[in-house]
């Protein structure tokens, strides 16, 4: 709708967690490089965290599109953790593409270790992947932990990444999951965006989306101040202000997103202003397009990586 008027070739701030739109900060960047370590060296498993909207679910989905670069990894992708043990296992096997029909629990095990086994010998490796796991049952998290039972003298058959709510870190701080904490190998997490990265996320965004970086800014800095005020550097929160922000710009035939604007959609959306939260450091960094994303954390494998271990 407002793409031609702002000279946009797509929408810059959809809610869908597309990685071609991943704008890499520290954090972030340090948490998909411990999430490609964890699994390529087969340390079992691994832990990220964060709170609402603070774009675990697009992480990993950056994760999925380069372990699917790689052709000796096979991965499971968990997206509703809401289920009993056995629908887990029927849901893992089927994503991995193994049969589950009439099979009883035992038959499932056992079809699921001769696979991890097969691909084990083969030198491939195995993948999965459970997000909103803060969701799952103890009874659940205890079955994740037997399935990482499955291994040889010197490797894990399976690699699985646990993403969640810092409710997570709370579960697996529970007594009943002691056993769980001891065997994750490595930990990372997602925070807000400063206002710097903010100003990176929202500029970046609409470079991806086309808009031409001659032009006087879509957003200029007040705006974007505004913004964080509001959203408090989540990124779904940017991404909704700055999305409908658009839209009212565009029904006022006006070139740039005024914070007028920005008010009254934080009022729609019921968002008051946030506190300007603790600085978590000064620093700068270039807002890097996906490719140079992934090159960068692929050369930081051997040593960002394992800071969280």
């Amino acid at each position: 709708m407002y793409k031609e008027f702002f000279g946009l070739e797509r929408n810059p701030f959809n809610l869908t967690p597309d990685p071609a739109c991943f704008v890499s900060t520290e954090r972030h960047n340090e948490a998909l490089a411990a999430l490609h370590y964890g699994v390529r060296q087969h340390k079992g498993f691994v832990v990220v965290t964060g709170e609402v909207g603070t774009g675990k679910t697009l992480l990993l989905r950056c994760l999925l599109r380069l372990l699917k670069d790689s052709g000796d990894i096979a991965s499971a992708y968990l997206f509703n953790s809401r289920l009993t043990p056995m629908e887990f296992f029927q849901f893992m096997l089927t994503d991995f593409g193994l049969p589950t029909a009439g099979k009883n629990k035992a038959e499932l095990l056992l079809e699921i270790s001769q696979f991890l086994l097969s691909r084990s010998s083969q030198g491939c490796t195995t993948v999965l992947v459970i997000d909103e796991a803060h969701h799952l049952s103890e009874d659940l998290l205890e079955e994740i932990r037997l399935l990482s039972n499955l291994e040889t003298s010197d490797d894990k058959l399976i690699q699985i990444i646990l993403a969640g709510q810092p409710e997570l870190d709370e579960k697996l701080d529970s007594f009943g999951l002691r056993q769980l904490k001891q065997r994750i190998a490595l930990r990372a997490s997602l925070t807000a965006l400063t206002h710097q990265e903010t100003v990176d996320y929202i500029n970046q965004r609409l470079q991806l989306a086309g808009a031409d970086p001659q032009r006087e800014p879509i957003f200029p800095a007040e705006t974007i101040s505004a913004v964080y005020r509001y959203a408090g550097g989540l990124p779904r929160l940017i991404n909704t202000l700055c999305e409908n922000s658009l839209v009212g710009a565009y029904a006022k035939k006006l070139p740039m997103v005024t914070t007028g604007i920005v008010d009254a959609v934080a009022r729609e959306f019921r968002l008051e202003p946030l506190l300007t939260r603790s600085a978590r450091g000064s620093h700068s960094e270039r807002a890097l397009e996906p490719d140079d994303v992934f090159l960068d954390v692929l050369s930081t494998l051997g040593s960002s990586s394992q800071t969280r271990i």
